[in-house]
């Protein structure tokens, strides 16, 4: 038995025995009413952006237009077909040279303009910090009010991780000069589609 394994027996062997389950975490939340507004507020104020509608009734015209002119365009959202193969990725460093990589969010957090994935949105979860650019497909309707409404999905106990991102990268301990892009992306930006939109099938 190696000494990983004797420490954990050891650790088992001492646990209590008996259920005790956590205790209820009460709710503070403020219900804002307009959900999606005040997530567009504090996604703005993190330094994230909203791709509006271009007015032609397809929801990602205006997306497709930029993509048009990146270079290398990594996409897992099923809408949005990128020209780099995730499926062919063997190591995060083969994502280092893409400009915009777009992924289907699992929700959104209006309290503090979040938008959070789990490994089946993200596939290759190098794809969401080494691109210049990441883009987020949103559907208005998975955006929940506050972070105590976010802990309560079943995400965080049957997903491998969860990742919450609030804006692009950014720091200000440079001559309190507040930079985009220090260690990650330079750029965050939020496209509202429904999962079920017509214009996507």
């Amino acid at each position: 038995m190696s000494a990983r394994d004797a420490i954990l027996e050891r650790i088992r062997s001492h646990r209590p025995s008996g259920e005790h389950p956590l205790p209820e975490s009460p709710d503070f939340t403020r219900p804002s009413g307009d959900v999606q507004a005040r997530f567009v507020e504090r996604l703005e104020r993190m330094g994230g952006e909203v791709l509006p509608p271009d007015g032609s009734g397809d929801m990602l015209a205006p997306l497709r237009t930029r993509l048009a002119a990146a270079g290398r365009v990594c996409s897992a959202a099923p809408e949005i077909e990128g020209n780099v193969d995730l499926d062919a990725i063997a190591r995060p460093h083969d994502l280092a040279d893409v400009d915009i990589s777009v992924a289907r969010a699992a929700f959104g957090v209006a309290e503090t303009g979040s938008v959070l994935f789990t490994e089946a949105e993200l596939r290759v979860n190098a794809m969401a910090y080494l691109a210049q650019h990441l883009v987020v497909l949103v559907d208005p309707a998975d955006i929940v009010e506050s972070t105590q409404h976010a802990y309560r999905s079943p995400l965080f106990h049957q997903a491998r991780y969860v990742a919450c991102h609030s804006g692009p990268s950014a720091t200000a301990d440079i001559e309190g000069v507040l930079i985009h892009g220090a260690q990650g992306v330079r750029s965050l930006t939020v496209v509202f589609v429904p999962r079920s939109d017509a214009s996507l099938r």
